[in-house]
């Protein structure tokens, strides 16, 4: 902690301390035909660009948030998620499969496997399929779907939950033109690269006893190579908005969404395969991902005056996923490819997975989940102060269905069942927060109160169990503007995650002593614009975890569960500088950093292994004496790099040329709790299963050099090319599950024409 208050206090003493993305143009209002100077750019504005919405938060928050807007997102050509989150500092996104549509997320020091410690919200609703019961993201949409995306790391985060412990991502879809018009673009690029985006739509007045109505379509298919051999992805998503200003009083916002994904995805290699045949080989080419989406929601608007506004949204999703795989790289399975063919892959020997491996393993879900969250928003004076109150009330449900089959053959589709289930969770929420404003200062007190019940149904055996959680959740932040081009903040707020239904009742339909997650959050910092062109911000932190849960660190997989208490300190940084307005030019040079240190991200204790489903204790060999291996006070908790760096460079002339260069730096990590430097270290020798499979060891750190240029031909007509990973770095990026590459070089090139 004294090592990061120095760094603070440096940085502070600098100067250049200004920021937030919160207020980038992304939160400008629609504005008359007019032409604005923008970086240094002359932009002509239609009239009218987009209706209004209430979606966007981050504007209004008094912690540290992050806006990645609608203009870079276009600018940089994001081809994932992942990119898009890299610029914003305290996030490390770890790729996987290469296309981003299984992304794992972690914020401040979080392992990011699975992004299980994140909320994910769409417009400020729930995103995920089970937030509650099973928060693993297996389905992300395209990220050319959203025109924004907000990051909250403080406080305000009570505002939302469940998962409170580090952060949350809302992604903004498409606002609604005022007037119809759209756009379709094309691009494309090596690795069988495909990607068609058409967008439509427009308000209209002509509707009887409804003051205006309309709305977006907004259609994407996507295709191509994954990061290895083997990994063909191809996804289709439709999305739709509509809003009915029925009158002043009341506004409706309906949105539906499908999803479909068919992809081969596979896990890692291993030690020997890494070294034998290189990064980008995968012998499992009979390994299958399909899954689709439907969801809904709707969203009431109604205004009792120009201070208080009371909206209740209902949303509902159903997902269904079929993951078909072959090998688990697991030493005791009953059934199984056998221990020739996993010998033959543990000392890089090449395998034929339709000779050699004769057995498939579906793990197929279907969840539904639906709630309704009415939120009070109103201006009032409190004991004569101007306060800003907000309040809410959520009830929430899911319910999952979980197949497991086993097939003969690398290419089944079913199987002997091996596991039939029903899993429920029914949550309970509500929060209340209140804005006190006095003169240069704010302070929001507020609590939340989350209450979870949970069953589990073992459809195989008829056992029923049930267990449930209720936590309060307290926060309090504060806010001091000494001048104008600067604030100076503070929030503190207590973590929360529950646990997952799979973790807290037993196949046997006994409750298992599991805790929920918690910690005590911290964060100090100072935002500003000291310059017109300049913006930064500059956070302190300090995650206290008295619990914290560790999945895919725990033998080299996601089972079995462990928990622990944990220590997480850092500092994060952001800057961007337009020179064009800084200096009154034209032409507009620009630079933008985006930097985290995470100095301390250390157990407290030892991580302890948690009873198995079947209640009863984990085999010595996965967890001695009941604990983790290696797992000690003091030691550097899994996935948790120290240094984090997104630095641009870039030059847009007037003329409507962008062109810039991105660097992505990402140091080095452990992949598991013993910090090993390779798995040849691991205590059952450099001869064992678990020594060789490639989930053990130390993740190199390593750079990425991507680069992206746009031109607007002319009005309604703009070509872009971009390199990814221009430089070609194979580097590794994962070993949760074997040992996976980072994307190679990608070269991409489109145009995009509005109509």
């Amino acid at each position: 902690m004294k090592n990061a208050l120095q760094l603070l206090t440096g940085l502070l003493v600098v100067g250049d301390v200004s920021l937030v993305f919160a207020e980038s143009s992304v939160h400008s209002p629609a504005v008359g035909t007019e032409s604005l100077k923008t970086g240094g750019q002359n932009i002509e504005k239609l009239p009218d660009i987009e209706v209004a919405e209430s979606v966007e938060k981050a504007a209004t928050f008094s912690g540290s948030t992050a806006v990645i807007d609608k203009q870079t997102l276009e600018r940089d050509q994001v081809f994932t998620v992942n990119e898009a989150l890299r610029k914003a500092p305290g996030v490390f996104v770890r790729d996987e499969e290469g296309f981003g549509i299984r992304p794992n997320i972690g914020i401040r020091g979080q392992n990011p496997f699975r992004s299980t410690k994140v909320l994910f919200l769409e417009d400020g609703l729930p995103f995920n399929f089970a937030p509650y019961g099973d928060n693993d993201i297996y389905y992300h949409p395209p990220i050319e779907r959203y025109d924004g995306i907000e990051i909250y790391k403080g406080a305000d985060l009570t505002q939302f939950g469940p998962q409170t412990l580090s952060g949350a991502v809302n992604y903004l879809t498409p606002k609604v033109p005022t007037k119809p018009g759209g756009f379709a673009s094309f691009t494309g690029g090596n690795r069988d690269y495909l990607n068609g985006h058409v967008r439509y739509g427009g308000m209209f007045n002509d509707i009887p006893g409804v003051d205006s109505t309309g709305g977006t379509i907004d259609y994407i298919h996507k295709e191509g190579d994954g990061a290895r051999d083997n990994t063909f992805a191809k996804l289709d998503d439709v999305n739709l908005k509509s809003i009915v200003d029925i009158n002043a009083k009341h506004r409706l916002t309906l949105r539906g969404d499908f999803y479909q994904e068919d992809s081969q995805s596979t896990f890692g290699l291993t030690e020997a395969e890494y070294r034998s045949f290189g990064s980008r080989y995968n012998p499992f080419k009979n390994d299958r991902f399909t899954t689709n989406r439907w969801a809904a929601s709707a969203t009431h608007e109604y205004s009792f005056n120009t201070d208080a506004t009371l909206e209740t949204s209902f949303y509902w999703s159903g997902f269904h996923r079929d993951w078909w795989r072959q090998e688990n790289q697991q030493p005791t399975d009953v059934v199984g490819c056998g221990t020739a063919f996993r010998s033959a892959r543990m000392n890089g020997e090449a395998v034929n997975v339709d000779t050699d491996c004769p057995w498939v393993r579906g793990r197929l879900r279907d969840y539904e989940t639906w709630g309704v969250a009415p939120t009070l928003h109103a201006k009032h004076d409190l004991f004569g102060v101007e306060s800003q109150l907000d309040a809410g009330f959520r009830a929430h449900m899911e319910t999952q269905y979980r197949r497991t089959e086993e097939g003969t053959s690398g290419t089944a589709r079913s199987g002997t069942r091996s596991e039939f289930q029903e899993r429920f969770a029914e949550a309970y929420s509500g929060f209340v927060q209140n804005k006190f404003i006095w003169r240069n200062w704010t302070a929001t007190p507020g609590v939340r109160v989350e209450s979870v019940g949970y069953e589990r149904l073992n459809k195989l055996n008829g056992a029923r169990g049930g267990s449930s959680v209720t936590e309060p959740l307290p926060s309090f932040a504060m806010t001091y503007s000494p001048i104008d081009e600067a604030t100076l903040f503070f929030g503190v707020h207590r973590g929360f995650a529950p646990q997952r239904v799979e973790d807290t009742i037993g196949a046997d339909g006994n409750s298992v002593e599991i805790d929920a997650e918690k910690s005590w959050n911290f964060e100090f910092g100072v935002r500003g614009r000291p310059l017109l062109g300049v913006k930064s911000e500059l956070a302190l932190f300090h995650h206290d975890f008295q619990v914290l849960t560790a999945l895919g660190t725990v033998g080299g997989n996601d089972s079995p569960v462990a928990q622990g208490s944990a220590l997480f300190e850092g500092v994060e940084f952001f800057n961007r500088v337009d020179l064009g307005d800084v200096f009154g030019w034209n032409h507009n040079p620009y630079l933008q950093i985006a930097y985290t240190w995470l100095p301390t991200a250390e157990s407290t204790s030892a991580f302890r292994c948690m009873l198995r489903s079947n209640g009863t204790p984990q085999p010595e060999s996965s967890c001695p004496s009941g604990n983790v291996y290696g797992s000690a006070t003091g030691k550097r908790l899994p996935y948790a790099p120290e240094n984090l760096l997104t630095a641009t460079v870039g030059y847009a002339h007037p003329s409507g040329f962008d062109a810039h260069f991105e660097t992505v730096f990402v140091d080095q990590q452990f992949g598991d709790f013993m910090n090993l430097q390779s798995g040849a270290q691991h205590p059952n020798g450099a001869s064992s299963v678990e020594a060789l499979s490639g989930q053990y060891g130390k993740v190199n750190e390593y750079i990425v050099v991507n680069f992206a240029t746009s031109y607007k031909v002319q009005k309604n007509l703009t070509l872009h090319v971009s390199l990814k990973n221009m430089l070609d770095n194979d580097y590794l990026v994962d070993r949760v599950r074997g040992m996976l590459p980072g994307s190679p070089r990608l070269m991409q090139a489109g145009i995009k024409y509005e109509f």
